[in-house]
């Protein structure tokens, strides 16, 4: 990273300076001023921006009344069991996602189109968040209880310290990303946060609640859970995108067996998590379908950062969870406003 000194020139505008060509710009390590959006050099993250912005939605948008009653009435033990648990999951991770892009990686990018968006996902993330919260007010859980499972549950605490280690490795006050070593170890911690934390457990996360949503229980929260699907699409596409662009800029080649341990430690941890969230099946949903759901997914994103795939011959084992991501949804709000909510599910997945 860049000290102020160093970066000085590229974030002060001086009369007579030469003007800013599009070609000099870089992800990181950039010398042009930040300070000036245009000429693009990334116009794909512009539009990532302009796109997120026709996303916008809230909590408050959709009626929960049904929830509370399907919570209280209809959810046997085990149901609830998940439900209860995939909020504990992820009340935690947004904010560690929201963390990560807005302190640990805004600041090293080095082209200002690039944090434009980056800035609207931070907010996404913060939205993610108060959507838990509303559905845990609404059904009016134990909001310390349901905080800390994080804390006490040994197979949700796995896969949030490894996601804070990977962000403890690049907040730290004397990175450089000049130097090799430091210029891969960020560009390992994009990708887990990209392609294994949003990409792969956030997408995959989302579907034990779509699971009840299709029976027809939950039905409030699994269309907000859709909406957050939407956005994490868009964040998880963007991430590998970055990644992918700082690799070609910077001649980076990967570590292989750095792969191989971040694969191997994301799908343990997805496993254990996967017995702790499903000791049975749910009718039509069981662990094993959730950890093999994981591998095909874990290739898939794999193949869009164009290396080897983790998980060789995995079968797609829920096929209706990309209908989730795709589905264009048109919603009349409490037959108040209609929004068409335009996503980034139709990106190429391969």
């Amino acid at each position: 990273m860049l000290n102020w000194s160093d970066n000085v020139a590229s974030t002060t505008a001086t009369a007579g300076a030469a003007p800013v060509r599009p070609e000099d710009k870089r992800v990181v390590n950039g010398q042009t001023d930040i300070n000036q959006l245009a000429p693009f050099r990334y116009p794909w993250a512009w539009k990532y921006f302009i796109n997120a912005n026709k996303n916008h939605w809230t909590p408050l948008d959709i009626n929960m009344s049904q929830d509370v009653h399907d919570y209280q009435h209809r959810l046997s033990p085990a149901e609830r069991h998940v439900y209860e648990n995939v909020l504990a999951y992820l009340t935690t991770s947004d904010i560690l996602a929201m963390r990560n892009i807005g302190l640990a990686v805004m600041e090293k990018m080095s082209a200002p189109e690039l944090q434009i968006y980056q800035a609207r996902q931070v907010y996404e993330e913060a939205l993610h968040t108060w959507t838990y919260q509303h559905c845990i007010e609404t059904l009016g859980f134990d909001q310390s209880e349901i905080y800390n499972r994080y804390r006490v549950v040994p197979a949700i605490h796995a896969k949030i310290r490894l996601a804070n280690t990977r962000l403890s490795s690049v907040m730290r006050p004397d990175i450089d990303l000049r130097n090799r070593d430091e210029l891969h170890n960020f560009v390992m911690a994009y990708i887990f946060f990209a392609a294994v934390f949003e990409g792969c457990w956030f997408y995959n996360g989302f579907t034990p609640i779509f699971a009840l949503q299709r029976r027809g229980l939950m039905k409030g929260t699994g269309e907000q859970f859709q909406y957050i699907l939407r956005d994490e699409v868009m964040h998880c596409g963007f991430g590998i995108r970055v990644a992918r662009q700082i690799i070609e800029e910077e001649n980076l080649t990967l570590d292989p067996q750095a792969l191989d341990t971040m694969w191997a430690e994301a799908e343990a941890a997805e496993v254990e998590y996967a017995r702790y969230l499903l000791p049975q099946p749910i009718l039509g949903y069981s662990a094993e379908m959730h950890s093999g759901q994981f591998r095909y997914v874990a290739n898939r994103r794999a193949r869009q950062l164009n290396i080897a795939e983790p998980f060789p011959g995995a079968k797609n084992v829920l096929p209706w969870l990309d209908e989730q991501a795709n589905l264009r949804k048109e919603k009349n709000f409490f037959e108040t406003r209609v929004t068409e909510y335009q996503t980034g599910g139709a990106l190429s997945w391969d």
